[in-house]
């Protein structure tokens, strides 16, 4: 324990608020000069913990308030903050604040925010080592100057304050008032008896009558002692029966508090299992409600595809026998067409021969008619032109004719053979593109069935989509199921963990939790922070079920501490929680301040370190040695005990009973199921398994929507590719359309080709005919006009008409067998074209189309589809079997546990009406008991009345007899006295009020000389233990003076002597009055130099003598902290660098605060602070130990 920081306003010359940045736990100096305000630094100390500051009058309050030239203050604080981490004060706080405020009317005190009285701190203190007998923790200017300058005496004053015999004065004092108090009141009662006693004389020289009265009354009263004593006893016996049938009940009801706990955690157990089957029956007949919804859906499917089967196999039979005849009417057909095409290529080759041989004759006809006309036309040439100038000018005008006309036959005939060509090219066209058609149409066909087939696929997988759909959804039902009830639990557990923790810590929890998640959503900087920051104590840590009381004990609320990396990483957590305003209670640890020490644990098979039970990140050492570090767990209290107050350790054992180095004993019945670990554990649990159960449904609903994402896709997929056959047919019957044109086209052009080629040899004998006349005319233009034929030429023409004749008969005779053939041939054509290949056309488009529909591929996928529904459907029928099988058995288990259940609540009613009854027993018995206690108090208090005991004969006369007989007895007596009702009854009152007096003055006579006797060993007791306490001290005080003194003066040597009246007196040898004081005697110049007295030696010898004597005080009663203002003022520097270094070796025990002008001090020193006074008003802060030395050497200097 230590100061950690003091923090003032108002005080004397600290008129702002001035907060001293913390103090070093060893040793800290202050420096400043004269008038800049250390020592009202130090007032402002010993104004919170001083009783030179308790009691304070108006004036000096005043004095205390800053008071500036212009300003003046109302009221001032000093606050200061102890470091408690050792719990030296016994409160469960790392950092103790501890303010006095003070005003011109109120003076009030205030521990951790909490107004408190000057006592309460004063007690809080002591119980921390601070003794208010030993006032040298703060020595003042002058103090060590008063010390040297006293007198024997003084130093003996000092000594028994130390040895605390304040304490045994003031009892004394006050023991001694009280003999006082005894003895006049011993003296009072005398006086009291002395008069009582002549009264009673003068009463009893009165008449016989009042001794026979008086002896009557004796029997009387006698009688009612014992029948009193009769009662008394039968009523402590009925007490103690009473009593024994409460502890009995007590028991009972204990044991029955115990079977209905137990019973409540069965019943508890039971309706979590009753929830849970509950909840699993449900999820059942929702997965059964689903499967039958598949299972019907399924059916409807089914019956469906039977139906589309049962039409299927209708239109597949009526296909085979419509393709059985197609096949027999296209063999048929084919055959047909075969045979008469064949008998067309002969009919056709015949035709084409005579034809061929009809134009023959034609054209010889043709040319030899046209030569009989020229040889005609020439005969009458004669008579036609007048002279051969004008005939050959006729002739010359007919061959440019001739010529004329032999170019247009001639652009005739090149225009036919064009026209044959451009159509014989478009005939192989044509039949290319039909070639082309039927590839492109048997590729729709094919692609057609591909589709289909990709279809009939798609409908699979659709189905078995469907079927994994509905197993996820009966996932997600079981998992949603799970999930609600895992919420309910997780309502319970969280009620069950605000039941245990602090609101305020839960809410700190969830506030800190709302920062980091806050902190992780910003990014950067603020997102590193979160690495910093670990969580909970409780949450880095694991450790067996046994333990947890021992741990909970042990740790208290530090498992709800939030552990930081560093401080800074508190302070913005913080100071976003304020941002946003949020509550709670918030503690953290920063590893960067703990430290983690090495302890030497006692080896023993009884106890171990707890934190050797403990797993955790070896990066939380820190925290887990500063939590569990000091505790061993042990087997049992007594070991407990023994290690505690042995080895400074605090323990714990398994049932949570603690035994703290200090002493102090903790226990009790710790209830295993309120516990925080235990509670935190099953929250944790409860929500990881809800995280993990809502996990589950999230990736159950996302597989669900890809899974209705994929059925989507191939419903599309589906519809896609129905548009795509669809589409394919139309194609495939624009194709066939198409076809059917171009075969159209293609017969037309064929026949329109056979048309032009007989205009071609028509226009070829055409040429030759008008070659024929050209050339006839332009030899006849070498010829002179003849009036007639010359020989040759009617030679010619004679031979021409034979020709002609023969033409002529054999043309007609051609004629009439090309118009036989032609007939025949255009029969056969027209049966071909119009008749057999329409019909077969007909036959091949429906073969096709059957053949693009193919019923039997549908039915077989048809019967494939039915096959997997009829496969799912048995699969559903199985799982609902099974699921019927599981909710009975669910369903009968349900009913064991609630009928378990029900007979676990009738033993809790049972139970608890029998607690309500052993209640009212206890109560009944408690009342009783009350009314025993009364009666016995009655017969106290009446047996207590007749003061002493009846004469004993009487007494032993009547004690042994039954209470009837003593009551017969009592109003036998009773009635006796009546008989003297003629008595005085005044002076016989007044004799027993006086008799009655008498007895009680007596008694406290007795009592007041008892309590004489008992004051007046005390008083010997407490002068002795004033005397042993003295000597305890004085010998602890000599021993350290010793050793103090050779630490400070190494060549010197001192002793400390204790002075008595006369040391012959061996008698009084103990009494503390016959001390006189406390001498000392030093050497400065070594160990065998002359011993001198304090009035021998120089102020700085002097000056060292007092601190060696001050140190040795506070080593017999050493407080945590000290402070020392000046104290090595007067000294020379080599006793000032040996009061450093005294001063350093102690500050390895407690803390030091000092105020110096000399350099000395500062060279161990572990901080140092400065004080300056300006505008009016002083101020203190850290500085270095250079600036420290400035401060020391400028004062020096001035």
């Amino acid at each position: 324990m230590h100061i950690k920081q003091v923090i003032i306003q108002g005080f004397k010359s600290y008129k702002d608020i001035t907060v001293v940045e913390p103090f070093d736990k060893r040793h800290n100096v202050i420096v400043g000069r004269n008038g800049s305000g250390k020592s009202n630094f130090f007032y402002a100390i010993q104004f919170v913990l001083s009783n030179e500051f308790a009691r304070l009058r108006d004036e000096q309050r005043l004095s205390l308030l800053y008071d500036g030239t212009s300003v003046t203050t109302i009221s001032a604080f000093v606050e200061i903050i102890f470091d408690n981490s050792d719990h030296r004060i016994p409160i469960e706080q790392k950092e103790i604040f501890l303010k006095r405020q003070l005003n011109r009317k109120t003076d009030q005190y205030y521990l951790n925010k909490k107004l408190v009285t000057r006592p309460e701190v004063v007690k809080l203190f002591e119980s921390a080592g601070f003794s208010n007998s030993n006032p040298y923790y703060i020595v003042k200017q002058g103090k060590i100057d008063e010390m040297a300058a006293a007198p024997d005496s003084y130093r003996l004053k000092v000594l028994r304050e130390v040895a605390g015999t304040r304490v045994y004065d003031e009892r004394r004092e006050e023991s001694i008032a009280t003999l006082k108090d005894t003895m006049i009141k011993s003296q009072e009662a005398d006086k009291l008896l002395k008069n009582i006693e002549e009264k009673l004389h003068s009463l009893e020289e009165q008449t016989e009558e009042l001794k026979q009265y008086q002896q009557l009354d004796k029997i009387r009263r006698t009688l009612e002692f014992v029948i009193h004593e009769v009662e008394l006893t039968a009523n402590k016996e009925n007490l103690a029966n009473v009593e024994k049938q409460r502890e009995a009940l007590a028991d009972v009801q204990s044991d029955l508090t115990k079977s209905l706990t137990e019973i409540q955690e069965d019943i508890e157990k039971n309706e979590t299992i009753v929830k849970v089957a509950r909840n699993a029956l449900d999820a059942l007949k929702e997965e059964s409600e689903i499967l039958t919804n598949d299972q019907q859906r399924l059916t409807k499917e089914k019956i469906k595809l039977e139906l589309t089967i049962k039409d299927l196999s209708t239109e597949a039979e009526r296909d085979d026998k419509l393709k059985q005849e197609a096949d027999s009417r296209l063999a048929t057909l084919t055959q047909s067409i075969a045979e008469k095409e064949a008998e067309l290529e002969q009919l056709k080759s015949a035709y084409v021969s005579i034809k061929m041989q009809e134009d023959k004759f034609k054209m010889e006809l043709a040319l030899k008619e046209q030569k009989r006309k020229e040889l005609y036309a020439k005969q009458g040439r004669r008579q036609q032109f007048s002279s051969k100038n004008e005939r050959d000018k006729w002739i010359q005008k007919e061959t440019e004719a001739l010529d004329k006309q032999l170019k247009d036959k001639q652009r005739h005939k090149e225009q036919l053979e064009a026209d044959l060509e451009k159509d014989a090219s478009r005939v192989n066209e044509v039949k290319k593109k039909v070639a082309q058609l039927v590839l492109e149409m048997d590729s729709l066909k094919e692609a057609v069935d591909n589709h289909k087939e990709h279809i009939h696929e798609l409908k699979k997988n659709k189905l078995q989509l469907q079927a994994t759909r509905s197993e996820l959804w009966r996932k997600e039902n079981h998992v949603q199921q799970n999930l609600n009830s895992l919420k309910e639990d997780v309502i319970k557990a969280d009620q069950k963990l605000k039941s245990v923790v602090n609101r305020a810590v839960m809410n700190g929890k969830d506030s800190v939790r709302k920062v980091i998640e806050t902190f992780a959503s910003r990014g950067g900087e603020e997102a590193e922070l979160v690495l910093h920051y670990h969580g909970l104590v409780l949450d880095n840590f694991k450790c067996q079920d046994t333990i947890y009381t021992a741990v909970e004990v042990t740790a208290g609320n530090k498992l709800f501490y939030h552990i930081v990396d560093t401080e800074v990483v508190a302070t913005k957590i913080l100071n976003e929680m304020n941002r946003q305003k949020l509550p709670g209670e918030v503690n953290f640890m920063s590893l960067n301040r703990l430290t983690a020490e090495v302890r030497q644990y006692p080896k023993t098979s009884d106890a171990l370190p707890i934190i050797t039970k403990l797993m955790y990140d070896p990066k939380f050492e820190k925290v887990m040695q500063f939590i569990f570090g000091r505790t061993m767990l042990c087997r049992d209290m007594e070991t407990s005990v023994k290690i505690a107050k042995s080895k400074g350790l605090d323990c714990v054992t398994l049932e949570g009973d603690r035994a703290e180095s200090k002493g102090v004993l903790t226990g009790g019945y710790f209830n295993p199921h309120r516990s925080r670990l235990a509670i935190v554990k099953n929250h944790r649990e409860v929500l990881g398994q809800h995280r993990e159960r809502r996990f589950e449904l999230e990736q159950l609903k996302e597989e669900i929507l890809k899974h209705q994402v994929l059925l989507d896709n191939i419903v599309s997929e589906i519809e896609k590719t129905e548009s795509k056959i669809t589409k394919a047919k139309a194609t495939y019957d624009e194709k066939n359309a198409e076809k059917q044109f171009l075969r159209e086209e293609l017969s037309n052009i064929e026949k329109n080709m056979g048309q032009k080629e007989l205009l071609l040899t028509q226009c070829k004998s055409d040429l030759e005919v008008i070659q024929v006349t050209k050339e006839m005319l332009e030899a006849e233009m070498e010829h002179d006009m003849l009036s007639q034929l010359s020989v040759e030429d009617q030679q010619e023409l004679k031979s021409l008409n034979s020709d002609i004749q023969r033409l002529q008969q054999e043309i007609k005779q051609a004629v009439a067998t090309r118009l036989k053939l032609e007939g025949e041939k255009n029969k056969l054509e027209n049966l071909l074209t119009n008749n057999l290949m329409k019909r077969k056309n007909k036959v091949l488009n429906t073969l096709e189309e059957m053949s693009l529909e193919d019923k039997h591929h549908q039915l077989a996928n048809a019967k494939t589809d039915l096959e997997e529904i009829d496969s799912k459907i048995n699969e559903i029928i199985q799982e609902l079997g099974t699921m019927e099988k599981k909710v009975k058995e669910m369903e009968n288990r349900m009913k064991n546990v609630r009928d378990q259940l029900e007979g676990l609540k009738k033993q809790e009613r049972e139970i608890k009406n029998q607690i309500e009854e052993d209640a009212k027993q206890l109560e009944k018995l408690a009342n009783k008991q009350t009314q025993l206690e009364h009666k016995i108090n009655e017969s106290m208090e009446k047996i207590n009345e007749f003061g002493t005991l009846p004469v004993q004969e009487l007494f032993n006369r009547y004690t042994n007899m039954a209470t009837k007989a003593l009551l017969k007895e009592l109003a036998k007596t009773n009635k006796n006295m009546k008989k003297f009702g003629h008595i005085n009854k005044k002076a016989f009152d007044q004799y027993l009020s006086l008799l009655e007096d008498k007895k009680k003055l007596e008694k406290r006579k007795e009592d007041v000389d008892l309590s004489f006797n008992k004051l007046q060993e005390l008083l010997d007791t407490l002068e002795m233990k004033k005397m042993e306490a003295i000597h305890f001290t004085f010998k602890q005080c000599s021993k350290y003076f010793i050793e103090v003194f050779q630490k400070l003066v190494p060549n010197g040597k001192g002793l400390l002597v204790l002075k008595k009246m006369d040391d012959s007196k061996g008698s009084e040898e103990n009494l503390v009055d016959n001390l006189t004081g406390i001498g000392v005697r030093v050497s400065f110049m070594g160990p065998n130099a002359e011993m001198k007295e304090l009035n021998q030696l120089s102020g700085g010898q002097k000056t060292m003598v007092s601190l060696a004597l001050i140190f040795a005080i506070q080593k017999c009663d050493p407080a945590p902290f000290y402070l020392f203002d000046e104290i090595d003022q007067a000294l020379d520097p080599e006793y000032r660098r040996a009061t450093a270094k005294m001063i350093h070796d102690l500050s390895e025990q407690a803390q030091f605060i000092t105020t110096t002008f000399r350099p000395e001090l500062l060279e161990h020193a572990n901080k140092f602070y400065g004080v300056t006074f300006r505008n009016m008003a002083s101020r203190i802060r850290c500085v270095t130990k250079e600036e420290a030395k400035d401060f020391v050497e400028d004062d020096q200097t001035r």
